[in-house]
């Protein structure tokens, strides 16, 4: 680690309910927002685990939980299993269109529409909002790739994902609820391990893995995953993350 991580200014929130384990109180440690990020910084950010959204670079902190586990996979060690492999025979007809910007994209926003009524309509992004699309699917480090996928020339799923140093981090997927038996969610990731591996990238970060939450159970399904334990990243050596072995130590700054 650089010397200038132990000089970054962070924020705590206020506890707050967790999104992912409704019995759980949250807290969040953000990143000073007046904090220039380099493509260094933010890549060293997101090996202690930190996470974007918009424009705040965010990590949990909570006091008596420890849920959230970031995860990452390994792309030189991974192949598609079978079921993977249908996916991608599944999508072969699909055009890929990767771009740097969404913003006033109104193909885009009227699929994230659709997407976010006919998947979330519980969750906290409905009603789906153009202002706060644009604040979470953008931001200013210029490290946005959007991967967009079209069936003949209908845009049916868009992969946002930040390029660093290291590789990507697989921000949100969104894609035609209508289309669920192509497997949209997996073969986006599918594609960013696919590039990431052409550009000689190492990792694709996935974000938190956590083990009593079903929605994030999918990201067990690409192997090597390598998950964030106590400051250490750990490589998974078999079928489920219990079967855990250490590598490298990523020390953590002090005052974080």
């Amino acid at each position: 680690m650089t010397a200038n991580l132990r000089e970054i200014k962070v924020f705590t929130t206020f506890p707050h309910r967790c999104s992912y384990l409704p019995e759980k109180e949250a807290t969040t440690l953000f990143v000073d927002p007046r904090q220039t990020i380099s493509p260094e910084l933010y890549t060293e950010l997101s090996l202690m685990g930190f996470r974007r959204s918009g424009d705040h670079i965010y990590r949990p902190h909570c006091n008596n939980c420890s849920a959230c586990v970031a995860a990452r996979v390994v792309t030189s060690g991974f192949k598609p299993s079978k079921s993977q492999r249908r996916v991608i025979n599944a999508n072969g007809d699909l055009r890929l269109e990767i771009t740097d910007s969404v913003s006033g994209d109104d193909e885009a926003y009227a699929l994230y529409e659709r997407y976010i009524t006919g998947k979330h309509a519980d969750g906290d992004m409905y009603p789906p909002d153009r202002e706060q699309y644009e604040s979470f699917l953008n931001n200013s480090l210029g490290s946005t790739r959007y991967f967009k996928l079209y069936e003949n020339n209908t845009l049916v799923c868009v992969a946002v994902s930040d390029e660093m140093l290291d590789g990507f981090a697989a921000i949100y997927t969104f894609y035609d609820p209508n289309l669920e038996k192509r497997s949209l969610g997996t073969y986006a990731v599918l594609l960013q391990i696919s590039h990431a591996k052409k550009r000689g990238m190492p990792y694709i970060y996935l974000g938190y893995w956590i083990e009593n939450c079903q929605k994030m159970s999918y990201k067990t399904r690409f192997q090597p995953l390598e998950m964030l334990i106590q400051g250490r990243w750990y490589g998974d050596t078999g079928d489920k993350p219990s079967d855990l072995s250490p590598i490298p130590v990523v020390t953590l700054p002090s005052d974080l």
